[in-house]
């Protein structure tokens, strides 16, 4: 079973704990990244793309409201990288607006997802992440 990088962009602690505790939890994820705000998430993505591409996130778990750069201006960083765009963005925002929805997926987020206000739905969802993303789906080729 191939082990597997998530870079989690999100500025809030509760959200923060709250992820990777149920990211560990799934067992498959040798790897957590955290950034907690939108510039610093660029920046350790460049630093990544400078020291060597094998070393990037399978994939990539993104707030859109962040400090400094917002989520949207990170997605935009990453999908116009050609090493990085391949990388599955999943949009956690509390946000169920439909503008946000829309320019998200507009930007090519992959999915978006609206944070659940109970913790034991957070870890449901982050279970169909797991299922989906790093079960069903081939995130990279050869």
């Amino acid at each position: 079973m191939k082990p597997f990088h998530i870079l989690l962009v999100e500025d809030n602690e509760g959200d923060i704990l709250i992820a990777t505790e149920a990211i560990e939890q799934m067992g498959r994820v040798n790897k957590i990244s955290i950034t907690r705000d939108g510039d610093e998430a660029i920046k350790f993505l460049a630093i990544i793309l400078d020291a060597a591409i094998k070393n990037l996130p399978d994939i990539i778990l993104l707030d859109i409201n962040l400090p400094k750069k917002n989520g949207y201006e990170v997605l935009e960083f990453i999908k116009r990288n050609e090493h990085l765009k391949h990388i599955p963005v999943i949009v956690l925002s509390t946000s169920s607006n439909p503008k946000d929805v829309r320019r998200a997926y507009n930007q090519h987020a992959n999915c978006f997802i609206t944070k659940p206000d109970e913790i034991s739905d957070y870890f449901k969802i982050m279970h169909a992440i797991e299922n989906f993303w790093l079960s069903m789906v081939k995130l990279t080729v050869g």
